[in-house]
């Protein structure tokens, strides 16, 4: 077994895991066959194909069913191993896979399955039959064992720490897994449950890793990042109702030497403390962009959907962080047509929406996800309504997103170049995507570069050396 592709549908944890994957597969010496584009991703046969699968959205399910089939019609004869949620998810839609597949679920140790295959005691055939338990021992070429339990170079998958963020300019570093909050709409904690936390010692050892790597920008992310510490994401269980524990670990990474840039990934309201807006406020290299999951406006809406907050909790932190901080970007998510969402619940959001000021909202139109209670939930609407409402949602987006960039015209910021190729462009502090006009020196990948804001446009803003 000589090469491998591995196919990421999903989340930033999803894409931290398949470099996990990616590591330990280069550690057994062999090479990525990467394509230019994810419908590439098997475009040339292989040894072993990875599918690292999504099961969010039916939608996701789909994709992740139509990448195996692919990877089955152009590698007959490899090995193919099936991960991720849709792996671990009991909801049938895996029914009727092929038997030289390997479903590996996240209660299987997939670093001792995978170093199996690659070490050639796996045969085709036997595929079905050898996922190994998480506390299994496994052995690579240089005869040193890895365990996942109480190791710091290994994850509750048996999986590595991560060295490299391989083909990308921001890392991502997974620090906690997870979900017992059971939101009506979701399955995630059907097919992640086990809330755990990565030690601050393995966090700070694979930062620092990362760094010296040439990674600027780590993404701090998780399941739950909030609950980072605790054993549960349900907050009436915590000390106080209150987690500062993520506060804690931001300030102890921002303290990393040659670390630019630190973001997070996404939070829920209440987990920004005052003790997290400090830690903002303390150190430069934390963006002052937060995402911070909304997913309606309508408190009604959100007792259905079992979340943690109130409308009122929503705004008491977002004036929190606009009185501390330098004009923040505040994203979200929102759910259109979400059952027994009315006009009014509706128009509730968007004045709430408009109020905050988004800086970019991702709008997900609603569809009931079988193994979910709101699948089955009374007042399910119309598709042509929330069709309706997402796309005034989306709108509104592009509205939101032009008006917080337009205060910003003139002056300077700094990027971290992602594509140096053609239009050459870069995140700025405050995530926006900046595109440079051509003028002056071509920066490099991976560069961090000041630039003039001087133009404001759909798609981001355009600027100049």
């Amino acid at each position: 077994m000589r090469t491998f592709s591995i196919i990421t549908l999903g989340c930033k944890v999803n894409q931290y895991e398949s470099q996990q994957v990616r590591q330990l597969l280069e550690q057994h010496g062999l090479e990525q066959v990467e394509a230019s584009h994810k419908s590439d991703a098997v475009r040339h046969p292989v040894d072993l194909v990875i599918v690292n699968t999504c099961c969010v959205t039916h939608t996701a399910s789909a994709k992740s069913r139509q990448y195996i089939r692919k990877a089955q019609k152009i590698n007959p004869d490899a090995a193919i191993v099936v991960c991720g949620c849709l792996a671990t998810a009991q909801i049938g839609e895996l029914n009727g896979i092929d038997k030289n597949i390997l479903v590996v679920g996240h209660r299987d140790n997939l670093a001792a399955t995978v170093t199996h295959i690659v070490n050639g005691k796996v045969a085709s055939s036997d595929l079905q039959s050898t996922q190994l338990r998480k506390d299994t021992a496994i052995r690579g070429e240089n005869s040193s064992i890895i365990t996942c339990k109480d190791d710091l170079t290994a994850d509750l998958f048996g999986l590595p720490q991560l060295v490299s963020f391989k083909g990308q300019t921001r890392a991502f570093l997974k620090v906690q897994d997870g979900c017992d909050g059971y939101c009506s709409y979701c399955i995630v904690p059907k097919v992640r449950p086990f809330v755990q936390s990565k030690p601050v010692k393995a966090v700070i050892q694979e930062a620092h890793a990362l760094v010296e790597a040439g990674h600027k920008e780590i993404v701090i992310t998780g399941i739950f990042l909030g609950a980072y510490g605790q054993e549960s994401v349900r907050r009436k269980n915590w000390a106080g109702e209150k987690n500062d524990k993520l506060a804690d670990l931001l300030d102890k990474m921002a303290q990393i030497p040659n670390l630019a840039r630190i973001r997070l990934s996404s939070l829920e309201p209440t987990d920004v403390t005052p003790r997290l807006i400090e830690v903002f406020c303390k150190h430069r290299p934390i963006m002052p962009h937060l995402h911070l999951s909304l997913q309606s406006g309508s408190d009604a809406v959100l007792r259905r959907m079992c979340r943690q907050y109130t409308t009122g909790e929503f705004r008491e932190k977002i004036d929190m962080l606009k009185s501390r901080l330098d004009r923040p970007a505040i994203t979200t998510d929102i759910i259109a047509g979400f059952p027994g969402e009315t006009d009014s619940d509706f128009q509730k959001t968007i004045d709430l929406a408009k109020e905050v000021g988004f800086a970019k909202m991702h709008i997900f139109a609603f569809s009931p996800r079988k193994g979910t209670a709101a699948a089955v939930m009374q007042g399910a609407l119309d598709n042509r309504v929330i069709k309706k409402r997402s796309q005034i949602l989306r709108e509104l987006d592009i509205e939101l997103g032009t008006a917080y960039r337009q205060q910003f015209v003139g002056e300077v910021a700094e990027i971290l170049v992602e594509n140096d190729s053609g239009q050459v462009c870069g995140r700025s502090e405050r995530y926006f995507m900046v595109y440079l006009n051509g003028k002056g020196n071509k920066p490099h990948r991976n560069e961090l570069v000041l630039v003039k804001l001087v133009e404001n446009r759909k798609s981001g803003m355009i600027g100049e050396k």
